[in-house]
């Protein structure tokens, strides 16, 4: 026989935050990231999408891509949305004034939008990888002819990867001298200044043994502000130590524009992870970093986004309230790091409204997340007495008997249970499972059963089995996520004795974590080795009892 009860199953979708919090300079406050999110299929193709660059509202999101391209490298591209709560549009190619038979990457917008840098090596340029820029009159119009930025810039064989600063006075840049061995400080980050908008570009400025201390340096962001630099390393150049993986993004902070750069420190494994992520870029207001990453969860190089948090619970009592107010006003005028939150996450270097706006939009809220408490979006009792069908306490996915289950009012480990066959019989919901990054969990109480028995799996062909016995010793396991090379995840528990247990698996999303339990205790865990395919898949249902 084999028994379910769903009367402490539960489906949750999560918002996992990863708990790495970031330390800086003196006058900074700390941040940490939410979730990434894959930006799904209408964005990302299956041939390598890159470089993301976010406009001051919103509303455009540049980057470049392989896609529809037998001849080239990249050409670079554009989606536009109505608002920022409507998706993005199909993909614009920017067309033969800024894409040249050659690869075109890295755009870069200006605060107006009526400017975008890129780096080209279109054979009209100075003979290698240049920095170019177009513009339009207006933000309706059309981006004119690419002009290239002259000598002053473009004076090696490769300079790649702009970002210019707000107020359109400095540009920075990845700069490479093939004459030069790849671990000489005068390769990599330089800056460029200028007097005004319409005055020409001054010598490029390297950064200093501080930003350009490892090798093979590429994609460097400015953020709004200008006191928060991010890049990446070169992805065929060794890691650096204490790195996460491949290619690792960093940062580095500074007091005010006039101070020295800090030490480069990495993002963390909320963002980094054992595949390659690069290519930063900071929403104007702070609040989002976009990036590329071909870690599962994508198709090849896809182009994601996290949630950029300050750290508003000051005291760390688990709330946002009177006492983190308290000491914010006794910092009031100060430099404290821990209550300077605002503008931006990491503070702009005193505390003040700006602060106290920042806490305040955190009122009530999780101080982790920075999102409502985590919901409980289904949850099937099985406590039933007859009938055809299992109900949603928790929402609206009442699910379909299938075959001839058998009701057991009394014979729950809480309350009734749903004596399942284990051939025919199975419960069919309609809850979709996703299949993006976004992180859930899911959890049944089950007795009984044989090897191989099925609790909990997608609908449809090649559908995961997310909770199963396996088929040796009837021990918990899942292939959620394992590819069709058989990658699934294997724990050393049975759950077929006899005995009540109260199995799960939670998935969190990123960066792609599988975890098993069993009875409160965690049996298993690793990373998922095939879920990159899963992006741009739609998700399915829940099958109860049967794949």
């Amino acid at each position: 026989m084999f028994w379910l009860t769903g009367n402490r199953m539960k489906l949750i979708v999560v918002g996992i935050l990863a708990a790495m919090v970031f330390g800086g300079g003196s006058a900074k406050a700390d941040f940490t990231f939410g979730t990434p999110k894959n930006l799904g299929p209408t964005v990302n193709s299956n041939t390598g999408d890159y470089s993301p660059d976010i406009s001051v509202d919103g509303l455009e999101l540049y980057f470049d891509s392989r896609r529809e391209s037998d001849t080239k490298d990249v050409d670079i591209w554009v989606v536009k949305r109505e608002t920022i709560n409507d998706e993005w549009s199909k993909p614009e190619n920017l067309g033969e004034f800024i894409n040249s038979d050659e690869e075109d990457s890295h755009p870069n917008l200006s605060s107006d939008g009526l400017t975008l840098y890129f780096s080209s090596f279109s054979p009209e340029g100075m003979g290698g990888g240049d920095l170019w820029m177009t513009t339009r009159a207006t933000r309706n119009d059309p981006w004119g002819p690419a002009v290239n930025l002259g000598p002053t810039l473009n004076n090696t064989e490769h300079q790649t990867a702009p970002s210019i600063s707000a107020d359109e006075l400095e540009l920075y840049f990845s700069y490479y001298d093939p004459d030069l061995p790849e671990d000489d400080p005068a390769q990599g980050f330089y800056v460029t200044r200028r007097e005004s908008k319409d005055a020409p570009w001054g010598e490029p400025i390297n950064l200093g043994p501080v930003i350009n201390s490892w090798p093979c340096r590429w994609e460097i962001e400015i953020s709004s502000d200008g006191l928060l630099l991010m890049w990446a390393d070169y992805w065929d150049c060794e890691p650096r130590p204490g790195g996460h993986g491949e290619t690792d993004i960093c940062y580095s902070r500074r007091a005010t524009k006039d101070s020295e750069w800090g030490e480069p420190v990495n993002l963390g494994a909320c963002i980094n992870t054992t595949s390659s992520e690069a290519g930063p870029s900071i929403s104007p207001d702070g609040s989002m970093l976009y990036f590329q990453s071909n870690h599962c969860g994508g198709q090849a190089m896809d182009i994601w986004q996290a949630p950029i948090l300050p750290v508003v619970d000051f005291d760390d009592d688990g709330s946002v309230g009177i006492s983190d107010l308290l000491m914010l006003v006794e910092a009031w005028e100060t430099d404290d790091p821990k209550c300077d939150i605002g503008p931006m996450p990491w503070g702009d270097g005193v505390v003040d409204a700006a602060d106290l706006d920042v806490l305040m939009n955190h009122w009530g809220l999780d101080p982790d997340t920075g999102s409502k408490p985590i919901e409980l979006v289904a949850h099937w009792a099985l406590d039933e007495i007859e009938g055809m069908k299992a109900y949603d306490s928790a929402g609206t996915c009442d699910a379909n008997l299938v075959g001839d289950p058998v009701w057991q009012p009394g014979g729950g480990m809480v309350g009734g249970a749903l004596e399942l066959d284990g051939i025919g019989d199975y419960v069919s919901t309609p809850y979709i499972v996703p299949r993006t990054a976004e992180a859930f969990s899911l959890f049944a109480w089950v007795k009984g059963g044989a090897r191989n028995q099925v609790i909990a799996s997608e609908t449809g062909m090649y559908g995961y089995f997310l909770l199963q016995a396996d088929f040796k010793a009837g021990n918990l396991m899942t292939s959620l996520y394992g590819g069709f090379d058989g990658d699934y995840l294997f724990s050393e528990t049975p759950i077929i004795d006899g005995q009540w247990h109260h199995v799960g698996l939670v998935w969190d999303g990123y960066p792609a974590n599988r975890i098993l339990y069993v009875d409160g205790v965690e049996v298993a865990r690793n990373t998922a080795g095939g879920c990159s395919t899963g992006g741009s898949i739609g998700g399915r249902g829940i099958y109860i009892g049967a794949s």
